[in-house]
């Protein structure tokens, strides 16, 4: 049912496609859940650590080990995508994580022995899910309407991003957090379930090459996704750890679905920008976009050590919505551009999902040694302006589709 409805509506407006409706719909489709899978997880992962005990610089070591080690896994995994193709290497991801997820909820009774594991399992999963899907959009899309193409995935996300927390967080605080990791479990289950019946959009038993490739004008966009990772670790894992110690830190199994509340109400400027951002980009204006996106973020970024209220909080969540919308789907849009241009489509879009990795893990390293000098409250503050600052070389990319003619 859901893939018909996402067909319907491709089909009326998207008659110029070159690949076929059935397989756009299904791409949508299982994008559609693995996000609702991964929304539940991401969001109240750092916080379900938090609240089993674990401290936030026992936290954020973990994650400069974890961003770490899924930076190196893409020269490895891209391999497999170049044999198999990217439906597979999504297909085999969705598994690989039901067994992640399941032994997550054993953290409480495990400890290290359940989060090493879980570690190995997610990293795997969320890494070769990336390249996949990103070999395979950038593959089907439409050159002259990407950032429609693009705006529409993004509403897939939004609409994921803004039911599963939510309901994974009624889920966390009503029955228990251990729950939404079921629930999640279940999702990405149904998500690979439209892969089953693809085609692969790209030539198989590839061979991954770097001779010849672009190194001069691809290396900046590489470089600026480090900056995008570590923005994006900002966003997730610090803010929701700021909130959960600060304006939520009386709540209990409630700051789940206060959490979750929060990212689903925000989520709503999402829908509103998402179209005007796709036309802009079609336009090319999409570095403009970018650069425009990328300083209000920082500047974002820099009212958090404010939020001391609900208000406060949401009012920040919502231009953060806004703004990140805006460089993620420029961003991507030159990505995918380049990942054309290069004629190295896997080796460039592998080295992306390294460099989107390594920004994390260098922003949980600078979290972890700020939180070794300072006391809690302060220690946020500065990571928080310390990130924002770094979230600027987002706009350092120079993407060749968004020069001036």
């Amino acid at each position: 049912m859901l893939q018909k409805i996402i067909h319907r509506f491709l089909l009326s407006r998207h008659f110029w496609r070159y690949a076929t409706f059935d397989e756009v719909a299904q791409l949508y489709t299982a994008r559609l859940l693995r996000m609702t899978a991964s929304a539940s997880l991401a969001l109240f992962s750092a916080v379900y650590l938090y609240k089993n005990g674990y401290s936030l610089v026992f936290i954020a070591g973990f994650y400069v080990i974890y961003f770490f080690v899924k930076s190196l896994l893409p020269f490895g995994l891209a391999h497999y995508i170049a044999r198999f193709g990217p439906k597979h290497g999504m297909l085999v991801s969705n598994i690989l994580n039901i067994p992640a997820l399941l032994i997550f909820s054993m953290v409480p009774e495990y400890g290290l022995v359940a989060l090493v594991l879980f570690s190995v399992f997610n990293a795997i999963s969320l890494v070769m899910y990336n390249i996949s899907h990103n070999v395979d959009f950038s593959k089907v899309k439409n050159t002259n309407n990407a950032g429609k193409e693009i705006s529409i995935m993004s509403a897939m996300d939004k609409i994921a991003a803004g039911i599963s927390p939510l309901v994974g967080g009624l889920v966390a605080w009503l029955v228990s957090p251990e729950a939404t990791l079921w629930f999640a479990a279940a999702l990405f289950l149904g998500a690979a379930l439209p892969l089953f019946r693809t085609a692969e959009p790209v030539r198989l038993n590839q061979k991954i090459s770097y001779v010849g490739f672009p190194w001069k004008v691809m290396l900046p966009s590489i470089l600026a996704r480090s900056a995008a990772g570590a923005d994006a670790y900002l966003t997730g894992v610090v803010w929701m750890l700021f909130l959960t110690v600060t304006v939520f830190s009386q709540s209990g199994d409630a700051v789940y679905a206060q959490l979750g509340g929060l990212a689903s109400l925000t989520l709503v400027i999402g829908f509103i920008v998402l179209r005007l951002y796709g036309k802009l980009i079609d336009k090319r204006k999409g570095g403009e976009l970018l650069r425009a996106m990328t300083i209000g973020n920082t500047f974002v970024h820099f009212m958090r050590p404010f939020a001391s209220t609900v208000p406060m909080v949401v009012l920040i969540n919502i231009a953060n919505e806004a703004m990140t919308s805006g460089h993620v789907m420029a961003f991507t849009r030159g990505m995918y551009d380049n990942a054309d241009r290069s004629g190295h489509r896997i080796a460039y879009l592998m080295l992306s999902e390294s460099a989107v990795n390594f920004g994390a893990s260098l922003m949980s390293a600078v979290f972890l040694v700020i939180f070794l000098i300072l006391p809690t409250v302060p220690a946020f503050n500065a990571v928080f302006i310390v990130g924002g600052l770094g979230a600027l070389f987002i706009m350092s990319a120079r993407f060749p589709l968004y020069r001036k003619k």
